[in-house]
Order: C-alpha cells, then structure tokens, then sequence
C-alpha cells in the first residue's frame, strides 16, 4: 500500500501510541488514548489512514487486529466538539484509500484470526455507507471474486463479509447469488467455509421479503444439507444459525419437515446401551421388558478427560437440536401441531435431558443454601426450560399425551433421578398445558401426592415444587378440588428432616395460599401454623438445634402469606409470633441477616392487616420505631432490599391502622417521595459498544440506539406511585397536606412511557388525589384546571389501548369527584371529545388495516390479535361510558358502534386450533 501519502513521522508517532495503548500501564495507556483523541480532532483524516496502513504493515498479528478494532471504534464516533461521527467528516478521496487499504487487508492478510477483524470492519462500514446512499460497489466486486478464490480462509472471508452485510448483493441477479451460495454451502475442503456460507444464505433470506423470498426456496435444500455430514462436535454453530433463522423465518422451513424429523432425532435422543443404566424409555431395566423401548444405541468405550469431551460435545449437540426444535415451535406452531412426530420426538427428548442428574451430587445438595448452591450448574435447565417452552407453545392438546406417555413410568421408575424428573415435567408443562390439564387433575394429583414419601430427599423436593407450580398455574382449581389430597401431603412434608425439603414444602404453601378461599384454609390452619413455627424457633422444643437462615427466612415469608390468606382467623396465633417478628428486627443487624430482616418486616406488616388494629394496636409503637430506627440507620450501599421493603411495610401499617397512622407522615413521605420523583437512570451505548450486564439493568432498542435501563430504580418509582395511592385511599382527607406535592409528580408521570407500571399507578392515584384534595379543603382550581388538561392531553395523543382505557378511567372517576359531568366546563368538554374523535379515528385506521391482512396471517397470529382487540375493546367501553356521560353528539357514539363492527371474527377459527392449553 505505497500509495498512501501518509507522513512518516505521522506513521511513527501512531505506530507508538498504538503500542502504549495496549500496554498494562495504567498511566501509559490513559496518556495514549488522549492523544489519539487530541490527534482526531486536529487532523482525523491522516491519522485513521495512518491507523489503517497500521494494520496492514504491523509485524504482529495482536497490532494488526487491535488497530483493525480501533479504527472500526473510531471511524464510528462522534468527536467530542460535533454530534457527527468521524466517517462523515472525511473526504471522498480519504475514505475512497481507507476502502482501498482494507479491502487490501481483506483479500492479503495471513493469519485468518486477524482477516475475521478485517471483516468486521469491512462489514460495519460498508453498512454504514450503504445506509447513506453510498454502495461499496469494490468490495461487492472483490468479495464475489473472493467466494471462488483457491484459497479457504480467502472464501471463508467472502462469505463472512457476505453475511455481514447481506444488502452488498441485494441489487445483484438473483440466479447468480444463489450459485454463489450455494457453491460455499457445498465446499469440500472446509467446515468453516460452509458455515461461513450458512450465516451468509441465512442474512440473505432475513434481509428479503416474501416475494423475494419465493424466488431462493431452492436455497434452503444446501442449507439443510450442510447438516448430515458434519462431524457432531462440528454441529452447534451450524445449528446455532438455523435456529436463529427458524425463530425469524419459521415458514421458509414448512417444505423441509419430514427431512428433519428424520434427521433431528439422532441429534436429541441420547445414546444408551441396553444394560441397566434407566432412561425414560426404560425406567426399570432390570425389572423385565419396558412399556416403552427406545432404540438400542452404542456403548461409550473411552476413559477419562477423552471420554467427558465426548459427552460434553454430545450434549451441546443436543441442547442444539433442541433449541432448533423448541424455536421452531414458538415461531410457528400451528405449522407443528399435527405433524406425527414432531412434540413426541421434542417431549422426549427434554424429558430424557430432564432425568441426567449428577448422583454424586446429593450431599451436595443437602448442605447447600439454595440460593448458593454448587449443583445448580450441572443441573439439566435447559431440557426442563425448553418443556416449559414448548408447553407454552403448542398447548396441552399436543404435548399431554406425549408426556403422559413417559411420565408414569418415571414416577415408578427405581432411579430416583427419573422420578425426580417426572415431577419436574409436570411442573414444567402445567403454566402451557393448564386448560387441558384440568380435565385430568385428579389423576395427575394421585400420581404426585404419593411422592412425598419417596426415600429420597430430592424426590421429595421435586414433589413439593410440583404441587406449588399446579397451584400457580391452575390458581383455584386445584385448591378448590384438591385441598384434603395436598394438605395431607404437604403439612408432613414441613417436618421433613432435611432442611432443603421442609423450606420447599413451606414455599409451596405459598403459591397454595395465594389461590385459596379463606374457608379452604381455616380447617388446617393451626396444623400449618404450629409446625411452621417448630422451623422457626426450634429452640423452644430442642434446645441444640439451630434453623438455617435460609429456612426462617422461608418460613417468614410463608407465615406472611398464610396470615394474608386467613385474616382475622389468624389473630390467635399473633401473640406467638409477633414477638418473634419483633426480635428479629431488634437484633439481626449483621450483612447476612439482611434477608431474614426484611421478611420479618413484610411478615409483621401483613399480620398486621389481617388480624386487624384492635390487636395490633399494642405492638404498632414498637414496630413503629424500629422501622423508624432502620430507616435512620446509616445507609448499606450493598443492602438492595431495604428501601423496597421500608416502603412496603410503612403501606401495610397504614394499611392496619388506618386515620391512626397520620401521626407518621411525616416519616415515611420525605423518602417516598424523593424515590417517586426520581429520574430514569439511562445510558446510551455507541454503535460499536455492547451493553453491559449489570445487575439491575436491561438493554433496550430505542431508535435504532442500544440503550440501558437501570430497571431495578424504575421498579422502586413504580412501587413509590403504588405506595402513595395505598396512603391517599386510605388516609383522605387526613392525607390533605400531601395532594399538591404528590399530584405535580403524578401528573408528568403519566407520560413515562419507559414503564406502563408508573403510568398506570399514576392513572388510579390522580382521583383519589383529587378526592383528598377535595375532602380536605386543599384542592385548589389551578390543580383542577391542570389535572383535567393533562389528562386529556394524554388521551388524545396515547397510543397503547390498554393505558388509553385507564386514562379514560381516571378521566371520568376525576369528573365523578369534582360533582360529575354537569360541572365539567365546556372548554374541557370540547377537549375531551375532540381527544376522542382523534382516538376513533386511529382506531378506525388500525382495524380497516388489519381487516386487510391475507387470511393466513391472521389465522397464525389469531391469540395475539385476539388480545390486541380484546384491550381495544375495554378502551371502547370506556370512551363509550365517557362520550354518554358527557352528553357527546349522536355521531361520536354512531361511530363507537361503528367500530366494534370493524372487529375481526377470530373465534371462527378457534376450531382450527389444536393446541388449547
């Protein structure tokens, strides 16, 4: 590359600065990347060639690919001075010998570790010219040269670049590129470059529409094909690539299901060898033949590290192929249903995955705390997760009978692993097969209750986990029907010897008391009771047994919830344990006890409103100040909980005490509303930065721009807005002083749009503000006049049916508390019908434009759309409700009844579905 006039003394000091940038020296490294950045400014143009000539001419391959990555970082970001990125400050000559000195880099590099950062420069700035109407026409030229070099790694790098940025072939011959294409997908001589081919082929589909994409069917035959003929360690990324096709493009797959389901099974079913290791096909295999017989496969011969490689890339190719299997599902499952095979061939095999379990693993497991446990990285997640998801998917129609099919023997099974597995599977599949499920529950109960005297420890936990997700995901049924079967089960279970059974025993009385009548509960009360405070305080029966920590906290919370669940009935039990509430905040001070704190805090919270304030009263100063005195306490920077927990229990006292709690205002508001009024905490990531992952946080697409979320902050405003509605509803005109403060918070906040909890808390809290404004003498006409103006601005302009209907809510509850719609002023009447007629006509617009839609589209997609009109239909009756109260014209409602005619008939095709859960 002598043609590039760089001086070189330029190229001397960047060939030092480069160096020192990857130095370990702190102070070396911080002192270089100010001069590149001072450099930039000055004279961008010499010093990215500069780099760029770098990286073709360093004598390492580290300076080679580390200069590539600086300048793909660079060329991108803007500098410090001006909003526009580097690129488009330079001149067409400039970039015209950057484009030269990489595609030099792409076609003549050596070492294929730094052609692949060649690549990935390449890559970015042809996508970022072409999306400034400026195609690389040089790079597309050489790149179709490249796909037919002699060379591998100079055809792996075409196709790599090919896959990087589909568009360079967009305005090519259709015939040619799939020659192309498939020319790499067929090569002889390297697994890399077929599978550089495949990412290629597979950008290629994505980036086409439909019309364009009935023209490269013939494509997906290679694609496929590339499958067979690998080696199995060679398989996962392969796989990996399709899947992310299968979950984008699930219809480009519909002509090649047999293909697959005569391939993937080989991948998904593990290899057993017929002696006496159990699988799910042969629960007992020393106990005569089995119902089902799985195919005889080959006996693994080898030893040692050798023999676990084996296996371990044996499972990544089954977690493959399952992943593949799964997506393809959630994708497109009406294509799936009735196909004979398919979710046997699936359930099977995560319920094979489901039974391999360490069983050295146990004592492990017993001395563990579950929330620090050592096994928990062997465990089979994945099998377990992917039967949830497909559960989900396909329905209870398609996936209880296969599962029914293996599930039974397991639970008979004399490996304790399978039995395990068979009560996890039930869990798993519960929350997607629930409808059908129902049919028969009882059934599935007596196979589980049985378990919870299973001689194994982690049978046994498996059972309580099971009858916890049924009372999760068939809420009410299953208490209603089943409370005498799993009450006779799982009280006993509480005084399981080991500690990680009784503490699961207690949770799973959670998810049964969160669905349960009060009347269900009171019978087994004091039975519950009595042995969850055995766990608690066993000292007072047994003075040298000491509880774990993880279990009171367990028992704690279990306490709180069946306190919740039986309400006054649980006031003969408040004088024993509300004591013990109160020690535990008076002397659990340390770090490790901060969970067991704040459980204590919820539970005498909840206690407290169920056994109501004439027998809290008593204890309500003492609780009082040592919530007072944790909340003065000098803040633990690394305690998450606190304020979350604080902010609650302050709402459940008021909760308990009613006008009796006005005293403490002054206490709990200060923070409650410096947390309400909080800013979203957000950062902006560069093109080229990853996002973080941090704890707390979440990335987001927001035009076109990765941005972070600190979602933990947003949950803790959300809470703030729900804590103050708790405080004004219950308080009212006693919560008088608070209205105006509390109102020039609510109001802006019904445009976060960053969480609809926010808006949707400030949507119920602005009436019953204005009520205690109202009641109190403190609501003025300016709060009236501003209240009324948002709001409907919002309706006006809100796009989400489901938020628009609680607004419309919070707009007519405000005008019923203001005197009703006679007292509404007609500048606010005009407002709110023009906001309406706005909103009727968007309405109008979506429903004609989905009424569009082919047929087939909207049969696919019928559960969403279904939801969709369903929130649009709430919204509608509530404009209706507001448009009659405010004396609308006659056409505005002319036009809501006009509306519901323009909804689409989904339930034409609820016979058409097979897969109801």
């Amino acid at each position: 590359m002598a043609d590039v006039l760089v001086p070189a003394e330029i190229t001397q000091e960047v060939t030092q600065i480069l160096s020192n940038l990857v130095l370990g020296d702190n102070l070396i490294r911080s002192s270089a990347e100010k001069a590149v950045n001072d450099r930039l400014e000055q004279t961008p143009d010499l010093y990215l060639l500069a780099i760029a000539q770098f990286a073709t001419s360093a004598d390492t391959e580290l300076m080679r690919s580390f200069s590539l990555v600086l300048l793909r970082r660079l060329l991108f970001r803007p500098l410090s001075s001006q909003r526009l990125a580097l690129y488009d400050q330079l001149s067409a000559p400039v970039i015209a010998t950057l484009e030269r000195i990489l595609l030099h880099s792409l076609l003549h590099e050596p070492a294929p570790v730094v052609r692949h950062k060649t690549v990935d420069t390449v890559t970015d700035l042809s996508n970022y010219a072409m999306k400034r109407g400026r195609p690389w026409h040089a790079l597309q030229s050489q790149s179709f040269a490249m796909a037919d070099s002699p060379d591998v790694h100079t055809r792996e790098a075409a196709f790599r670049v090919f896959a990087g940025c589909p568009n360079l072939v967009m305005d090519l011959q259709m015939d040619a590129i799939l020659s192309m294409l498939q020319r790499g997908l067929q090569d002889q001589q390297s697994t890399e470059v077929r599978l550089a081919s495949l990412r290629a082929s597979a950008a290629f589909l994505t980036a086409l529409d439909l019309t364009q994409q009935a023209q490269a069917l013939s494509l997906m035959y290679p694609m496929l094909n590339t499958l067979p003929s690998l080696p199995h360690a060679k398989l996962p990324p392969f796989l990996a690539v399709i899947t992310e096709l299968a979950g984008s493009n699930p219809h480009l797959f519909r002509p090649h299901i047999p293909a697959l389901l005569a391939f993937l099974p080989s991948l998904l079913l593990p290899v057993v060898d017929a002696g006496p290791t159990p699988t799910v096909a042969r629960p007992n295999p020393a106990g005569g033949a089995s119902t089902f017989a799985f195919p005889p496969v080959t006996n693994g011969n080898g030893s040692g590290e050798a023999e676990k490689e084996a296996v371990g890339e044996e499972d990544e190719v089954r977690k493959g192929a399952l992943e593949f299997m799964t997506t393809l599902s959630e994708a497109k499952p009406n294509m799936l249903r009735g196909v004979e095979g398919w979710v046997n061939i699936v359930v099977r095999g995560c319920l094979e995955g489901m039974g391999e379990i360490s069983e050295d693993d146990t004592e492990a497991w017993l001395d563990a705390d579950p929330a620090e446990d050592p096994t928990d990285d062997t465990y089979p997640h994945t099998y377990e997760h992917s039967l949830d998801r497909i559960a989900c998917a396909l329905g209870g129609h398609a996936v209880l009978p296969p599962a029914f099919t293996f599930i039974p023997a397991m639970l008979a099974s004399h490996d304790w692993r399978l039995r395990h597995a068979g009560l996890m599977a039930i869990a798993a599949i519960a929350e997607g097969t629930s409808k059908v499920m129902q049919q028969e529950l009882g059934k599935i109960i007596d196979l589980v209750t049985p378990m919870f005297k299973d001689p194994h420890p982690r049978v046994r936990y498996a059972a309580c986990q099971c009858i916890g997700q049924l009372c999760t995901d068939l809420e009410e049924v299953v208490q209603e029907r089943y409370h005498e079967q799993i009450f006779s089960a799982l009280i006993p279970a509480l005084e399981a010897p080991e500690a990680r059974v009784h503490a699961h025993a207690a949770a799973a009385l959670i998810n049964f008391c969160e669905g349960v009548e009060r009347e269900t509960l009171l019978p087994y009360l004091d039975d519950i009771v009595e042995r969850l405070l055995k766990l608690l305080n066993p000292a007072a029966s047994d003075p040298a047994r000491q509880p774990k920590r993880y279990v009171q906290e367990q028992v704690i919370t279990t306490l709180a919830m069946v306190a919740d669940a039986s309400e006054a009935t649980f006031a003969k039990h408040y004088s024993a344990i509300m004591p013990l509430l109160l020690n535990v905040m008076q002397n659990a001070n340390g770090p490790e006890y901060r969970k067991l704190r704040v459980k204590a805090m919820e539970c005498a919270g909840l206690i407290a409103i169920a056994v109501g304030r004439d027998v809290f009263r008593p204890d309500s100063r003492t609780l009082v100040e040592l919530l007072m005195r944790i909340q003065n306490s000098p803040t633990d920077p690394n305690d998450t909980m606190l304020s979350h927990f604080l902010i609650a229990t302050w709402a459940k006292l008021c909760q308990a005490l009613g006008e009796e709690f006005e005293p403490y205002l002054p206490v709990v508001m200060p923070p409650l509303l410096r947390v309400a009024g909080s800013k979203a905490d957000i950062s902006i990531y560069d093109d080229d930065q990853e996002p973080e992952d941090r704890d707390g946080w979440e990335s987001i697409d927001m035009d076109g721009r990765h941005v972070g979320v600190k979602t933990s902050a947003l949950e803790d405003k959300c809470q703030a807005f729900e804590t103050l509605l708790i405080h004004a509803s219950t308080l009212n005109a006693r919560f008088g002083p608070y209205v105006l403060q509390v109102l020039d918070l609510a109001l802006p906040a019904l445009r976060f749009y960053i969480h609809e909890g926010v808006q949707e808390a400030c949507a119920m809290l602005i009436p019953v503000l204005i009520s205690c404004g109202k009641n109190s003498g403190t609501l003025t006409n300016q709060m009236v006049i501003a209240t009324l103006s948002q709001v409907i601005n919002c309706i006006g302009n809100e796009t989400d049916s489901s938020f628009l209907a609680s607004l419309y809510k919070c707009f007519y509850d405000t005008v019923l508390v203001l005197g009703g719609p006679s007292t509404l002023a007609p500048e606010f009447r005009a407002g709110i019908i023009e906001a309406t007629k706005r909103q009727l006509n968007a309405f109008a617009e979506r429903r004609k434009a989905r009424a569009s839609r082919p047929a087939h589209e909207l049969r696919e997609e019928r559960e969403d759309l279904a939801l969709i009109q369903e929130m649009e239909d709430f919204a509608i009756e509530d404009m209706a409700k507001v448009l009659r109260a405010v004396d609308a014209p006659a056409e505005l409602n002319i036009a809501i009844s006009s509306l519901r005619q323009l909804a689409l008939h989904l339930s034409d095709w609820e016979g058409e579905d097979e897969g109801g859960s």
